[in-house]
């Protein structure tokens, strides 16, 4: 599997473009806008788009999801149901952010904590993380040793949790009880900035380093 890295919208958020080498099929995650970007970059790759994965349903991570999935008639999986109150704002976040107009939607399958998703011959696991977001989910690919986690956790720091019915304690939770046991030598694409691994953070991040935990 490969994947590329493509910030888009004034919060360079870390959408991403993950594919199948066998098929040359992919998956956009994350499309919060600048899609012209998006399918540039897919045109460029060779990889034809099947469809769209969402991590949570903030402005700058699923603004884009809409208009996307009309563009190419492709199925949109996630995040868990819980972020319906937050996709349901979509129009409203962006129009109070100054983003282009965006549009509320159901996805195709909400996804739960175990579900599994395929993207071409390749597959990730679903693992529920919220905190940031209460129907907050990361896609994980054990085989490739790859984790795209969305604003659960970033290279030093966390996500933040003062929106509505996101929580601390939760998101603490999610990271060293669902993430940490995934192995050390997980790389993750965060939804904002640079890769990391699990060790490192694990190691070094001032909110959930074990040394801070006993």
């Amino acid at each position: 599997m490969k994947a590329i890295i493509i910030p888009v919208t004034p919060f360079a958020q870390n959408c991403s473009l993950i594919w199948c080498e066998e098929t040359m099929k992919g998956a956009v995650v994350d499309p919060g806008g600048d899609l012209p970007h998006i399918l540039d970059v897919a045109e460029k790759q060779g990889v034809t788009i099947e469809k769209i994965l969402i991590t949570h349903g903030h402005l700058d991570h699923a603004g884009g999801t809409v208009q996307l999935q009309e563009k190419l008639d492709v199925p949109i999986e996630g995040p868990h149901e819980a972020d319906k109150f937050w996709i349901d704002q979509l129009p409203e976040q962006c129009a109070r952010y100054g983003f282009p107009p965006s549009f509320a939607f159901t996805p195709d399958r909400w996804l739960k904590d175990g579900d599994v998703v395929t993207v071409g011959n390749e597959t990730l696991d679903v693992v529920h993380c919220p905190g940031h977001t209460p129907g907050h989910v990361v896609f994980v690919s054990k085989k490739h040793k790859l984790a795209i986690v969305g604003d659960v956790l970033f290279q030093g720091s966390i996500g933040r949790t003062d929106f509505p019915m996101g929580n601390h304690d939760d998101l603490i939770n999610s990271i060293r009880e669902k993430l940490w046991p995934l192995g050390d030598d997980i790389h993750f694409i965060p939804g904002h900035g640079n890769m990391s691994t699990f060790g490192h953070e694990r190691q070094t991040n001032p909110f959930v380093a074990d040394l801070n935990f006993g």
